[in-house]
């Protein structure tokens, strides 16, 4: 699927280096998600943003909050 995330890399802010499956690259901005509260809300927490992993195609904090891909791949500029 062209939405998998292969590869990731945190750059500063909220800004994320990611590369896709059908070989888009861009910069995600996710500062956005630091006022969203909820399952969100440990993103205000600069320290815990950075600490993404890559799982099942998507990025993921702690094992349990995620984006979906689709929405990183329309975000990627």
């Amino acid at each position: 699927m062209k939405y998998t995330v292969v590869d990731a890399h945190y750059l500063y802010d909220y800004k994320i280096d990611m590369t896709f499956e059908d070989g888009k690259h861009g910069i995600v901005d996710l500062s956005e998600y630091t006022k969203r509260g909820g399952v969100f809300v440990n993103f205000g927490h600069i320290d815990y943003f950075k600490k993404f992993t890559i799982d099942y195609g998507t990025l993921v904090w702690d094992g349990e909050v995620d984006i979906a891909p689709e929405r990183l791949y329309e975000k990627a500029l």
